[in-house]
């Protein structure tokens, strides 16, 4: 295929193991834009994550962050567009959810996602690898001040209760208004009504220019597979679930034996 833009989901599929980016990888990156290709992240991350591996990677353009919640360009914080949870839709679906579980805890991403509104004792459980934040630095607010504003992205997570469990729960309840998902971090993840990394991702590619026939994404975990079934070519990880390999074209080597790199240098000839 001629490709144009690669789309790449990044923990557990782009950096290894230990959250880092091989030296082959880089290198395949690197030569993908030397031949003028987008190389762009789509991730559930913010901005603040995907700063901790920018250098490493070499990303500096285009990034979709919270599932394809908004774009925005890592160089100089541009925004190209951003959906947002209205408080009404969160606020009746922390509802639904305490009514038929106790002890589940809510955060709230906002403004561009630099901002993170977290419940009393959401820290307590929060480790630094959740978010890519200090749990220290995450205060703690009673649950109304985290429904009371737009969200890009709204967590759901409860401290003994698997993410599985909570999403299923989630989906039982018949609500409207969201869409739900899991990355593969211990929470559930909540974006506005019918975005996904692929609406973002289609954003994106229509704002460039670029067809869908000319995308190769990469994913591992159920948050990517509208991806891997949007783009011209999708390639999942060895070990994603079957669900994700199913949704994609492809599957490569595991992240921990550069997967992506082996298809883009496959991809480059």
């Amino acid at each position: 295929m001629s490709v144009r833009l690669i789309a790449t989901d990044l923990d557990g599929t782009l950096l290894d193991s230990t959250s880092s980016v091989s030296t082959r990888t880089r290198a395949a990156l690197d030569a993908a834009r030397e031949r003028g290709i987008h190389v762009v992240p789509v991730t559930a991350r913010q901005p603040i994550g995907l700063r901790a591996i920018a250098a490493d990677a070499g990303f500096d353009g285009w990034a979709l962050c919270s599932n394809g919640a908004y774009a925005v360009r890592l160089d100089d914080g541009r925004m190209l567009f951003a959906e947002e949870l209205p408080p009404e839709t969160i606020r009746a679906l922390a509802e639904a959810l305490r009514a038929s579980i106790p002890g589940l805890l809510f955060a709230s991403v906002r403004e561009a996602g630099e901002t993170f509104v977290a419940e009393d004792g959401y820290a307590a459980i929060a480790a630094l690898t959740d978010h890519k934040r200090d749990p220290a630095t995450m205060g703690g607010v009673p649950l109304e001040q985290v429904l009371a504003a737009p969200s890009l992205k709204f967590v759901i997570r409860h401290p003994e209760l698997a993410p599985d469990a909570l999403f299923d729960t989630v989906r039982s309840l018949g609500l409207t208004g969201f869409e739900a998902t899991l990355s593969g971090a211990p929470f559930v993840e909540v974006m506005a009504e019918g975005v996904t990394k692929a609406t973002g991702l289609a954003r994106l590619c229509e704002h460039l220019g670029i067809d869908r026939t000319h995308v190769v994404a990469f994913g591992d975990a159920l948050n990517d597979v509208e991806m891997l079934r949007w783009a011209g070519r999708g390639v999942a990880m060895a070990d994603a679930e079957p669900l994700v390999q199913d949704a994609a074209d492809e599957t490569t080597s595991s992240n921990d034996q550069d997967g992506v790199a082996r298809v883009i240098e496959r991809l480059l000839g």
